[in-house]
């Protein structure tokens, strides 16, 4: 799939959350006061680059929040597995299990990708903010998981 960018729809979407429960965009969007949703896909659950990337979002959320923001990660993890991320290392957003990567196909971010050197398809680590009205406000394509969020805070206009 084509790479979204700021202005396009971006593809609505529920899915599985690593609580048991069903995460919703639209839903998501819905909430009073909402600027955006931070929609964020990660390759792994428990990995060291998804684990700082996903702790950055976590220690940053309250400010996100504060702004009007909320968070939601993705990735083709199981909920088992993304319960056991949430429970290791405290998250407290949502994440939610894209196993057969129909949403990331949607958004761009399942494509090949270089590790250690090699290609390899799967996740490409993106960042799609999108606005209430359901559009793409940023898109952002082949992130490094260190500092991510600090950018994306500045994007975003909350430092």
């Amino acid at each position: 799939m084509p790479r979204l960018a700021a202005g396009v729809a971006a593809p609505d979407f529920t899915l599985p959350a690593a609580d048991g429960s069903e995460f919703s965009l639209a839903a998501a969007l819905a909430e009073p006061g909402r600027r955006g949703v931070v929609v964020y896909f990660y390759p792994a659950a428990m990995t060291p680059g998804c684990t700082t990337e996903a702790c950055d979002f976590r220690d940053s959320l309250a400010s996100l929040q504060g702004a009007g923001y909320a968070v939601v990660g993705v990735s083709p993890d199981g909920v088992d597995k993304l319960a056991k991320f949430v429970e290791r290392d405290q998250l407290t957003f949502p994440l939610v299990s894209d196993a057969d990567h129909a949403v990331a196909d949607a958004y761009g971010a399942w494509g090949v990708r270089k590790l250690y050197g090699k290609d390899v398809t799967g996740i490409i680590r993106s960042t799609a903010v999108v606005a209430p009205d359901g559009t793409v406000a940023v898109a952002q394509y082949n992130v490094k998981a260190t500092g991510h969020v600090a950018r994306l805070r500045k994007v975003l206009g909350i430092d």
